[in-house]
């Protein structure tokens, strides 16, 4: 596995992570074998394997199980995770007293134990699940097992386990997070199963719901579309009197498959299969801002291929239309017409993520003729569905309260029919070809009346318009802005004011976002004035704004003399008003006026990152999890761009000054304005404009103007390896040379010195291996060869897993070397340009 080249930290991190490779095994422990430091125990056919370990660089020991066929050591449970032992001289042994599984320190203290007492000889075994059981000597019955750590799962849910509860024991299975990197203590985050209602499976950060999994509909849960079984995987979830759990199996015996949920957050899958020598991300969850629980309120809709995101049910309208224009639909919906019960009907929403249903009535045996009666007759019913989809649909599902967190998915992707409760009136007109002939007459004649009536209208609305825009035309154009009145602070209308310029009309209403009126921007930016400045961009200024209704807002005004022209500017509208990820910045509208061209986002309290990272006043306020946190979210964020939009999306711009940071410091990425669309199969382009960040951009995109996502890969690369040093990659030089960041940070790493690289601002609390794990990630994503390079996925998977094998990096590229001419830093924007093979090339730096 190592070579004479491996640097020496590595090392020491495999000494640490895979203390037991020459450890001696047992196969049992009992009242006269013991297991200490200096051996595991193994199962049978040498799956799993259990003994002391101590995570990163953590002074703290556990008893714990990790796969015994895979390097790199994969914890999938630990024994005494709140209890940890100073050191480890720990004994893990059977009690001659009670029989029960006790695990004591140096001293002979006890730390940790199974809990339970028996009156016979007892033995403690691992099994090839993964399972240490407690059970008789003499009896080796799953069914007369004592103690079992599938019933005590740490983080980890293997094949076999269940999620959760059995009423006769009155245990409750679910998975809990690590606390961090190097403590898996109990942490924020929890995956556990209600069984109350129509049972489902929710995502919690302190009791707080931030994902749900929707119900189980007899194939998966309908808010996992992707949960199809194969010949790999099936799932099974179990209801009755005794229990009610989820669990899956595994056919393949030489593949590996875990379910986790990690201290970041992440409810994630993995798949190992021997030939990749990998754990391969297969899915992960909250995936968008979908995924967000209530993200679009009560009766609201989510739907990540539209924008924007949130709909209402048809027969609802928004609550707080003004918020819901501006991108925000956390209010949800109102019924538009109040329910009359005997009256009322129904209308069919397919393809859904049925509602939140912890108080939802479920009777298999229904059919759904029986279940809409069912509903129709109860007046506090408000929709309706099948409880299971398998063989065309059976069992019935009824929702007694209000409607929250649905989601909209295409047909390709699943989803299943829901049947909403609607006022008649709110309902679809009777459809011509039903009914008696009278009827049709009567139905044709109104129809033909209305559209006469229609005709009529337009005409004279035409009309009148034309002769209101002709008075105007004849008194002139107006040259100066009017002084604003207080009502002028309210958003415009969608449509385009008298005063816009009419060549861009047509632009505009294609952007499908709300327009505001120019005098309601100058007045709520105080005529844009210097106190309000934010930040000044390639492109133009950043403004602070607010509203009417005292929302705070950035305004992005486009230099007239800036690169971005009409064109850039509508491809950043289109772009981020159908982009939804909670690391994407948000955009509310935008201003096509005059030669005016200004978008509007969500604030960001913390500004941008670089306003910290690179100040040394402010630098402390980034410790070490918020860094990391940073570059995850980042990561996260890229990757949605790269796979998960609607979208293949090359940023071709990333930098720190374009991670803008939210009040809590949760980093979004922003400034969309370079940025191209790939089609489905198109993996790279090429252009002879390149135009980008000094410092941040690929070799081959630099040199050869040829961009895909490995030339985004590498401005991540650039700005981990930023993050983590504290320092600019352009700009910084090592005392005496001429070695710019990605070169110093590779003569450490390569000297096995790579923890000296850290910023020593980030603070004392962190943990080292995380800090490796985000050098090496930051230098494999910086290779000079853009094949060399892992796509953002891997990335993800890198740095969300300690289990994750990570390849070796070879050189970075340097192919922008030092700048002959030193800049004075402090200007705004600095630009230079030189050509590369036939090339141009316009390098900007400042934000």
């Amino acid at each position: 596995m190592w070579n004479n080249n491996t640097p020496h930290h590595l090392l020491l991190i495999s000494f640490i992570f895979c203390p037991f490779l020459t450890a001696a095994s047992l196969d049992l422990i009992s009242t006269t074998q013991i297991l200490t430091k200096d051996q595991v125990l193994l199962s049978p056919q040498a799956e799993f394997e259990l003994g002391f370990f101590s995570p990163g660089t953590s002074n703290a020991w556990y008893i714990g199980i990790w796969y015994k066929n895979i390097e790199l050591q994969t914890v999938v449970w630990v024994g005494n995770r709140d209890a940890p032992l100073r050191n480890s001289s720990g004994v893990l042994k059977i009690s001659a007293a009670n029989g029960d599984l006790v695990l004591l320190d140096d001293s002979g203290k006890l730390v940790w134990s199974a809990n339970y007492s028996s009156g016979g000889n007892t033995v403690a075994e691992l099994q090839d699940s993964g399972n240490l059981v407690l059970r008789l000597e003499n009896d080796a019955s799953p069914d007369n097992y004592l103690w079992q750590s599938f019933d005590q799962p740490t983080d980890t849910l293997l094949p076999g386990m269940k999620l959760g509860w059995d009423s006769k024991t009155g245990l409750n299975r679910y998975i809990n997070s690590w606390k961090s990197a190097d403590d898996p203590s109990s942490g924020d985050y929890s995956f556990k199963l209600d069984i109350y209602g129509f049972p489902e499976v929710y995502l919690t950060h302190r009791g707080a719901i931030d994902y749900r999994s929707g119900p189980w509909n007899g194939v998966g849960f309908s808010g996992v579309p992707e949960m199809k079984p194969s010949a790999i995987v099936s799932f099974l979830f179990k209801m009755n009197p005794d229990e009610v759990y989820y669990s899956f199996q595994l056919h393949n015996k030489s593949v590996y498959s875990r379910l986790t949920v990690n201290y970041s957050g992440a409810l994630q899958r993995f798949t190992w299969i021997p030939t990749s020598k990998i754990w391969s991300l297969f899915w992960y969850a909250p995936k968008d801002q979908c995924d967000v629980y209530k993200e679009c309120g009560l009766y609201g809709i989510c739907d990540p291929n539209m924008s924007p995101i949130c709909k209402c049910i048809k027969g609802f309208k928004p609550k707080n239309l003004q918020a819901w224009n501006l991108r925000d639909g956390s209010e949800g919906c109102v019924r538009i017409t109040d329910l009359d019960c005997g009256n009322d009907g129904f209308v069919t929403l397919n393809n859904m993520k049925l509602p939140d249903s912890g108080t939802t009535f479920v009777d298999p045996e229904m059919n759904l003729d029986q279940c809409q009666q069912l509903c129709k007759s109860n007046c506090s019913c408000q929709g309706y569905s099948n409880s299971n989809i398998t063989n065309g649909g059976s069992g019935c599902a009824i929702w007694a309260t209000g409607l929250y967190d649905m989601r909209q998915y295409t047909a390709a992707e699943g989803g299943q029919s829901f049947y909403v409760r609607l006022a008649a009136s709110d309902l679809e007109p009777v459809v011509l070809g039903h009914g008696n002939s009278s009827d049709k007459k009567r139905t044709l004649k109104i129809a033909g009346i209305a559209i006469g009536i229609g005709v009529l209208l337009a005409s004279l609305a035409v009309f009148f318009l034309w002769k209101k825009g002709k008075s105007k035309t004849s008194q002139g154009s107006i040259s100066e802005h009017r002084v604003p009145r207080s009502q002028d602070f309210l958003m415009s209308s969608p449509t385009i004011p008298s005063k816009r310029d009419h060549s861009k009309e047509t632009a505009a209403d294609e952007l499908e976002l709300p327009l505001f009126d120019f005098d309601t921007i100058v007045a709520a930016t105080e005529n844009f004035s210097q106190a309000n400045k934010l930040g000044q961009g390639g492109f133009g200024s950043v403004y602070r704004a607010m509203l009417v209704e005292g929302q705070d807002v950035a305004v992005k005004r486009l230099s007239k003399s800036s690169g971005q022209g009409t064109e850039e500017f509508k491809n950043e509208v289109k772009l981020i008003a159908r982009l939804q990820h909670r690391n994407l910045v948000r955009l509310l509208g935008c201003c096509i006026e005059m030669e005016e061209k200004i978008l509007i986002y969500e604030y960001m309290e913390n500004k941008s990152l670089d306003s910290f990272l690179f100040k040394k006043n402010k630098s402390a306020l980034l410790d070490w999890p918020r860094r990391f946190n940073i570059i995850c979210g980042v990561a996260r964020g890229l990757l949605y761009l790269h796979q998960d939009s609607r979208f293949r999306i090359i940023h071709r711009d990333l930098k720190a000054s374009n991670i803008l940071l939210d009040k809590d410091m949760n980093p979004k990425i922003s400034d969309f304005g370079m940025a191209r669309i790939f089609g489905g199969d198109q993996t790279e382009a090429n252009t002879k404009k390149v135009v980008g960040t000094y410092g941040y951009m690929a070799p081959e995109y630099a040199m050869d103007g040829l961009f895909s996502v490995k030339s985004d890969v590498f401005s991540f690369g650039v700005l981990v390896l930023e993050i983590v040093s504290g320092k600019k990659n352009r700009g910084f030089y090592q005392t005496n040379n001429h070695l710019n960041l990605l070169a110093y940070a590779w003569g450490l790493y390569r000297e096995g010195r790579a923890l000296e690289l850290m910023d020593a601002d980030s603070g004392k609390s962190y943990s080292a291996s995380e800090v490796m794990r985000c050098i090496q990630v930051g230098l494999l994503c910086v290779q000079e060869q853009a094949e060399d390079r892992p796509n953002m996925s891997t990335v993800v998977l890198m740095l969300s897993s300690e289990s994750a094998s990570m390849p070796q990096p070879k050189n970075p590229g340097f192919c922008l070397g030092r700048r002959p001419v030193e800049t004075d830093s402090s200007s705004s924007k600095q630009e230079e340009s030189c050509t590369v093979n036939q090339v141009t090339v316009t390098m900007m730096d400042g934000r």
